[in-house]
């Protein structure tokens, strides 16, 4: 079903594991609204992986 409005779908992955090479990936999902904040979405979440809090950017 189709949203209404601003509000969007986006995919956070964790910046440090990508750069490890350790297998896997650490992703959230969650929602922004597009027209509050255009640019892209970066947050500190928690990577079950590495075991700490990393930066985690928005992707596509």
């Amino acid at each position: 079903m189709a949203r209404k409005g601003n509000r969007i779908q986006v995919i956070l992955e964790c910046t440090e594991h990508k750069e490890s090479g350790m297998p896997g990936t650490s992703r959230y999902i969650t929602t922004k609204n597009r027209k509050n904040t255009p640019e892209r979405l970066e947050l500190k979440k928690y990577n079950p992986i590495l075991k700490r809090y990393t930066l985690h950017r928005e992707i596509k």
